[in-house]
């Protein structure tokens, strides 16, 4: 009878414990399916940041002290309160966020990111939620601060963002001292500070934003057919989803449809003024 007892109350341990782990693991589930889970780097100013506190409407960074600002946390946090969800901010490397998405570790992408035919096979992306032209960040007061076509800057040392498409059109540049590509506009801004380069290739936002936080910084913006050629979708921004998920796709492309021009115009102007001081 001492066995049998033991036996019972060893099966009635391990049926507690097995209700347990499921009613656990449907409230993980349930928890993960009214969140909204975004990827960024928080380290591309205007559209992204990285700040110590929740001023200006910045949002707590998982498993980080810091929250995160600018253009594109705005964007996600209209999608999320679109979608009936709490906004989870997880802060990635840029190379690190396709295969976040992949995995799972993340639900979308809202980091400044073209929809280059490239990404295209192998992330689906939504309508577009920004467009801007590129230009180059320069130093103020050198001799590329007057440039008017890319032909002036030849022999200058131009580098941009690693695996970006901004990188791939520094070949439009005649005689140009192509520069080992950077991981984000932070390094770059670093290098260009310190005469390590010349200049960097930018989307206008981010160079309004280079040019506001540091004095130093002129910006070039060219005139039609003296720039860089680009389709629309590589000047495009849009938000990556997971290959094949289209009901994330529909309500992100509902969500942004309402959202309207001079909406978007404005919550850029306030991202590039509240961008923090730090991120010159």
């Amino acid at each position: 009878m001492g066995m049998k007892k033991i036996i019972s109350w060893f099966l009635i341990t391990i049926l507690v414990l097995g209700v347990g782990l499921m009613a656990a693991g449907c409230s993980n589930n349930k928890a993960a399916d009214n969140q909204l889970k975004v990827g960024l780097e928080c380290a591309y100013p205007p559209f992204n940041w990285s700040q110590t506190d929740d001023s200006n409407g910045a949002v707590p960074i998982l498993r980080s002290t810091e929250y995160a600002g600018g253009y594109d946390v705005e964007i996600a946090k209209r999608l999320a309160e679109g979608m009936g969800k709490e906004l989870i901010i997880v802060k990635t490397e840029w190379d690190g966020l396709p295969p976040a998405l992949q995995s799972g570790t993340i639900d979308a992408i809202i980091a400044g990111m073209s929809p280059t035919a490239e990404r295209k096979k192998t992330i689906d992306f939504s309508d577009h939620y920004y467009r801007s032209d590129l230009v180059m960040v320069v130093k103020k007061g050198s001799v590329f601060e007057s440039a008017e076509s890319l032909a002036d800057f030849a022999d200058a040392k131009i580098t941009a963002q690693l695996n970006t498409f901004h990188y791939t059109v520094i070949e439009q540049i005649p005689e140009v001292k192509k520069q080992t590509a950077m991981q984000d506009f932070n390094a770059m801004r670093v290098a260009l500070q310190s005469g390590i380069i010349d200049g960097y290739i930018s989307e206008r936002p981010e160079g309004i934003s280079a040019t506001a936080a540091n004095n130093n910084f002129a910006m070039v913006v060219f005139e039609p057919g003296q720039g860089f050629e680009a389709s629309d979708d590589d000047v495009a921004i849009a938000v990556g989803i997971k290959k094949g998920n289209t009901e994330l796709a529909d309500a992100v492309n509902a969500i942004l449809k309402d959202i309207s021009e001079d909406e978007r115009i404005n919550l850029m102007d306030n991202a590039i003024k509240n961008q923090p001081a730090s991120q010159d």
